[in-house]
């Protein structure tokens, strides 16, 4: 039998993390540090690999029960190696430092066992369409692979530079920045879905670090059949960020 197919073939590499192919991570595991993914996310392995779906930190339980966000992970442990992907979405590798990061908990595909993570609440006054206002902070040192609709937009912030964007687009920032949410529009119908300007929230970033964009928002577009209510309104549910449609795949 004969194909293109036979070219793509597993990258060879010693690094623990290697982006196979653009929509396709592959982790090596050594037997003693394990790698948490998102549940489902595995789609092929070799070696002897045990998953936990029952892995859940006590904090981030009670933090996930109290404001509704959270990430739901599966640890990954033995000798081998696994590869993730989810909806061939794009994925990236970060190397997490003292810095940290803080990232929409709905594009994380894998992180470091050793990282710590926590829930945090973003500055705001108003419940934020699409985005949410509580976010995962990611601290320590590891590697975290994040997964995006398209090729992202890495913003630098400097103290001479702040960046806005569309809180429906962002997928991280640098945890040290300051933020905050506001309304794109002084439009009294900003509570609803974008009101009448095709925008709705931003972001406000200030300091020093970065800003990840991705050229999709989470929000469906202009006159989609999200549901119905007004939870389908502001796109929350099963229909919103952290629903079950993450592949921005919405019917017209």
């Amino acid at each position: 039998m004969q194909s293109p197919l036979f070219a793509l073939t597993e990258q060879r590499s010693e690094d623990r993390y290697v982006v196979q192919n653009p929509q396709l991570l592959r982790v090596a595991l050594s037997g003693q540090d394990d790698i948490l993914a998102r549940k489902g996310a595995m789609v092929a392995y070799q070696g002897l690999i045990d998953f936990d779906g029952e892995y859940q930190p006590q904090n981030r339980r009670r933090a996930g029960a109290r404001t509704g966000a959270g990430l739901e992970l599966m640890r990954c442990h033995g000798q081998g190696t696994v590869y993730f992907a989810n909806l061939a979405q794009d994925i990236h590798v970060v190397d997490i430092d003292h810095d940290g990061m803080t990232v929409d908990s709905a594009y994380v595909l894998a992180l470091d066992s050793a990282l710590h993570t926590e829930i945090i609440a973003v500055d705001t006054q108003y419940g934020v369409s699409g985005s949410g206002k509580y976010q995962l902070n990611i601290s320590g040192r590891g590697k975290v692979a994040l997964m995006t609709s398209g090729q992202p937009l890495m913003l630098r912030v400097t103290p001479d530079t702040y960046v806005n964007a569309d809180a429906d687009a962002v997928v991280a920032w640098s945890s040290g920045l300051r933020v905050q949410m506001q309304a794109q529009t002084h439009s009294s119908g900003i509570r609803r879905r974008r009101g009448n300007t095709g925008e709705g929230w931003e972001l406000s970033f200030l300091g020093q670090g970065f800003a990840l964009v991705q050229p999709s928002e989470v929000m469906p577009p202009q006159n989609a059949a999200i549901g119905q209510g007004l939870a389908a309104q502001y796109g929350v549910g099963q229909q919103g960020a952290h629903g079950q449609n993450q592949n921005n795949v919405w019917s017209r």
